[in-house]
């Protein structure tokens, strides 16, 4: 980690306009400083915590934001005690982005722990500089580092929804304990981090007679619409100490679903839903959008898109869709000629391309909506299966289209990781049962909620042969946590036998199922 190379980063930033800049517009030392009538005397503070994310073998993207603007300084060390530490100096943090901010790291050292610990230095003439914030990732190993070390990381999505926030009485956000347990490399986030539909009261009266009780804030009394809304919804997830403790210690891939924005939704919608003024799904995804990028360790691509592959060393690569930003309208789903209906064609070109490119023993799809199971959108359909078990119809045909692609270039070892439907389950796609069969077997495993309400189990589809090999599920819907119905998915590639070991686990780190694959030629 030479100190050329580390100085070499020090660009990124977040939201909106500022998103743009990330995206290719300008170093974000060139910004103007903040307005003096916008500077506080005294040291600046970290609200949030750290964060990092989009951790390869040499880069990562690390996150704070301030109480005030400030300078984002971040020291880099292969020590805890950051001896011989090497400075990268990131963006100015200023309200255009909600104070937050993001640097990305290059020229770190591949398979190898890494501290870094945020400082925020003041922009009054003082200058005065914040306490650090501290943090720790581990780079994925380098092209050499085959048989060296195994890999482990954990997934799930679904956190605060169907009224079930933080509650201080069950814990709080207390799954993100047994996940950080595991000790994972990463956390792979599959969507609806936050629920910007879903407002939360106080109090919330369960089955049994007990109370649930809520922290609230403004932002989550209500549905989001603004900006600043939007913002608020990732805020109060930060609330919650155990999330914070986790963000610091484990690196996110992260992509997004339906809740970031509203439920259920697709490009060029107009809402039917009183609480909202705004109807124009367009115009509110572009919001939750900024304030996602703002909020999240994300490292865009130029075009701002957020589909991309990371690569995780010669045994991993995870491909990051986006399911969301090009789906087409919910309906029947039974097309008999439509080409794509999630993932858009540019996108459905880069996956086959990548796929076929990659030479990592796995190649993990991290989807962010399921392939087999029916996911009713009232009588229309959210998902990609329809129920009817024949041949692929609507938003089938894509998917087909992918695994007939994969087979006929040899793609093998293809995993797919989900969430969404809140509960866990083990789906193994055979061949030799579908209705299509043009493709080579292999699995997808669903693990959720974080913290939210339990529902299911959803029928499967015959289309592409899926043959349930596990769930847990609760018995009635919109179980509360506190019912224990809240999973994760933990994934351990061995470096040396290369085989990918999944196990399901519930709340508290028990695991429920596991699952070893051995890697194909």
């Amino acid at each position: 980690m030479d100190r050329r190379s580390v100085l070499r980063g020090g660009l990124v930033t977040t939201g909106g306009a500022a998103a743009a800049l990330l995206a290719g517009g300008g170093p974000a030392s060139a910004r103007p400083a903040a307005s003096p009538t916008l500077l506080r005397s005294g040291r600046p503070r970290p609200t949030h915590g750290v964060q990092s994310g989009d951790v390869t073998a040499r880069e990562g993207v690390v996150w704070v934001r301030s109480d005030r603007p400030a300078r984002m300084l971040v020291e880099v060390s292969r020590r805890p005690d950051f001896r011989d530490a090497r400075t990268v100096r990131g963006p100015v943090l200023t309200p255009d982005t909600d104070l937050t901010g993001k640097t990305l790291l290059r020229g770190l050292p591949p398979g190898e722990e890494i501290h870094y610990r945020v400082r925020l230095a003041g922009l009054d003439r003082n200058g005065d500089v914040s306490e650090p914030a501290t943090g720790r990732l581990r780079t994925a190993p380098g092209e050499h580092h085959r048989g060296h070390r195994d890999i482990r990381f954990v997934w799930s999505g679904d956190l605060a929804g169907q009224g079930w926030g933080i509650n201080p009485d069950f814990g709080g956000y207390r799954i993100f304990k047994a996940m950080g347990a595991a000790d994972p490399d990463f956390f792979l986030c599959s969507g609806d981090l936050v629920y910007a539909d879903g407002p939360l009261s106080e109090t919330v009266e369960l089955p049994d007679g007990r109370t649930w009780r809520n922290i609230v804030t403004p932002e989550k009394s209500a549905v989001a619409q603004t900006v600043a809304e939007y913002r608020g919804q990732f805020r109060y997830n930060l609330e919650d100490a155990d999330l914070r403790a986790f963000n610091a210690r484990v690196p996110m891939l992260y992509q997004w679903d339906d809740h970031e924005t509203v439920n259920n939704w697709y490009p060029g919608e107009i809402l039917d839903l009183p609480e909202y003024t705004e109807k124009r799904v367009d115009v509110l995804a572009a919001r939750a959008r900024r304030a996602m990028f703002e909020y999240t360790p994300v490292r865009t691509a130029r075009s701002g898109r957020l589909y991309r592959k990371i690569s995780y060393g010669p045994l991993l690569d995870v491909f990051m869709l986006d399911m969301r930003s090009y789906k087409d309208a919910n309906g029947a789903n039974t097309s008999p000629t439509q080409r794509n209906g999630l993932l858009g064609a540019e996108q459905a070109a880069w996956l086959k391309r990548e796929l076929r490119r990659s030479k990592a023993t796995w190649k993990v799809i991290a989807a962010d909506l399921p392939i087999g199971l029916i996911v009713p959108d009232g009588t229309a359909q959210e998902g990609t299966a329809q129920g009817d078990d024949g041949r692929p119809l609507g938003r089938e045909r894509e998917i087909a289209d992918l695994l007939s692609h994969a087979k006929r270039h040899r793609v093998r070892n293809m995993v797919w990781l989900t969430a969404d439907v809140h509960y866990t389950a083990a789906h193994h796609y055979d061949p030799s049962k579908a209705a299509f069969s043009d493709f080579d077997p292999f699995w997808e495993f669903v693990s959720g909620p974080l913290n939210a309400g339990g529902f299911g189990p959803n029928e499967l589809d015959g289309t592409f042969g899926p043959q349930l090999k596990f769930v847990k599920a609760p018995p009635r819907a919109n179980a509360s946590p506190a019912e224990g119905y809240q999973f994760f998915g933990h994934v351990e590639i061995d470096a040396h036998s290369r085989t990918l070991t999944v196990s399901l686990r519930d709340l508290d780190g028990k695991v429920l199922y596991t699952q070893t694959l051995d890697p194909r030629r």
